[in-house]
């Protein structure tokens, strides 16, 4: 228990000393030939300073949402050494069985059914520009393998995940497009379901954990007037998927959005405004209702809420709202940083030691959810080839070592792109299954 009221004192001080707004590099937006699928931050995100002014005006909200955070952090920092005080009276009697209980408490603060499904995750990777790749000329009538390849990448295989989870990547995210295969009604399309199952079973088959989500829309800008149409087609949409995969064990795993955010506008990148996120915090509680409304496995699966554009920004991770009793969600954030060196182009190839957003992201990971023994998972990470091999090693040895440190399972963006002017975060080649950067293999490798 020393350890743990100790816990909460950090966690109270840090609270005190950081505040709302921090940006950092996330994510940058899709260019117009459909090659940059990570939805990723432009240079407005790359600094802490990314905060606008009308966040600055618009925000008592939040400030008032910190001070509640601090409050609950005092009060159980005072529990704590309560606790701790009485728990050393004890010892000091020579009572070993309270030292017992005390060991065991500090085992079992952790142990809810979602820590159990994060804490076996170790590494993952993407298949990006696939499932969710679309081309609004295709027709919902068309064959699914005609949207799975309009951006370039072949049809997935068993093979191709075969030779993914054989290089020691244990959990698979699967980003889905949805939009091309829905009816007027909402309803999905049935060949476009199986397609989404074939290539779900190849990983799901092999014990691999999965994550499927709602990836690429454009039907779910965060606005008030929107809010009840996005509502109703992101519960439809999850009601139909959670019906579809009711009897897959808890390794399959539902992330209710991609990067839910204002698209387009000023607002995109940069943390986005109230609006946007009360609305995707909205949104997301529709899909959610709508799973764990469902039959078998729903009612235990893990599900995965992403705030406004899946942010790593302070006050984007400070706005999710989270379902109250529910032990087996946790957080979806996205971070390629730092992002001069991992996202901007043609920015710089040097990684130069920069991981100081990355320990300002995970200090909030750890204040802001960990505190709440709320799991996180990094869904997107990844730095582009600049023909800098060597310093991608140095880069991703350091953020692995420190998110495997803090629990955090990081997955890798793969959207198979090796070659032109797009984002190159390709590691694994589809067509041939070679890995074009071996040392960067073996380094991510070290945390299977």
């Amino acid at each position: 228990m020393k350890k743990k009221a100790m816990a909460l004192l950090l966690a109270a001080t840090l609270i005190a000393t950081v505040g709302c707004g921090g940006a950092g590099a996330n994510n940058a937006a899709d260019t117009a030939n459909n090659t940059e699928t990570t939805e990723t931050a432009t240079g407005a995100e790359s600094s802490e300073e990314a905060s606008t002014e009308e966040e600055a005006a618009e925000d008592s909200a939040e400030e008032a949402s910190t001070e509640e955070v601090k409050e609950e952090a005092a009060e159980e920092s005072s529990e704590a050494e309560e606790t701790e005080e009485k728990s050393e009276d004890t010892a000091e009697a020579g009572t070993e069985e309270t030292t017992e209980s005390e060991d065991s408490e500090e085992e079992d603060v952790t142990q809810t059914p979602a820590w159990e499904i994060v804490s076996q995750m170790k590494i993952g990777w993407n298949l990006g520009n696939t499932l969710d790749a679309h081309e609004d000329s295709i027709k919902i009538t068309d064959a699914p393998s005609k949207q799975e390849t309009c951006w370039g990448n072949p049809e997935t295989t068993q093979e191709m995940i075969d030779a993914v989870l054989d290089l020691g990547f244990n959990t698979i995210r699967i980003p889905i497009t949805w939009k091309a295969h829905i009816d007027e009604n909402n309803q999905i399309d049935s060949a476009w379901m199986d397609r989404v199952q074939e290539v779900v079973d190849y990983a799901y088959g092999r014990g691999a954990y999965v994550i499927i989500n709602v990836h690429h829309e454009d039907w779910n800008y965060p606005y008030y007037d929107n809010q009840d149409a996005a509502s109703e087609r992101l519960a439809a949409i999850w009601t139909q998927v959670s019906e579809r995969f009711k009897d897959y064990d808890t390794h399959l795993v539902f992330e209710l959005q991609n990067e839910p955010r204002k698209v387009g506008t000023d607002l995109e990148w940069n943390g986005g405004d109230k609006e946007g996120r009360e609305v995707v915090n909205a949104v997301n509680m529709a899909g959610y209702e709508a799973i764990r409304a469902s039959e078998g496995y729903n009612k235990e699966r893990l599900i995965m809420f992403p705030g406004y554009a899946a942010s790593n920004q302070t006050n984007c991770l400070m706005a999710i709202k989270l379902p109250e009793n529910d032990d087996c969600v946790a957080v979806s954030v996205h971070s390629y940083t730092p992002y001069s060196f991992a996202l901007e182009m043609p920015g710089r190839s040097t990684y130069d030691n920069d991981h100081g957003d990355l320990d300002r992201l995970l200090k909030d990971i750890n204040r802001i959810f960990h505190f709440k023994n709320v799991p996180v998972i990094i869904g997107e990470f990844g730095a582009m080839n600049k023909d800098n091999e060597a310093e991608r090693v140095e880069w991703v040895s350091y953020y692995l070592k420190k998110a495997r440190e803090m629990n955090v399972p990081c997955i890798w963006w793969d959207n198979g792109i090796f070659e032109g002017s797009g984002e190159k975060f390709g590691i694994i080649d589809r067509r041939t299954l070679e890995t074009p950067y071996p040392d960067l293999i073996e380094a991510i490798q070290e945390y299977r």
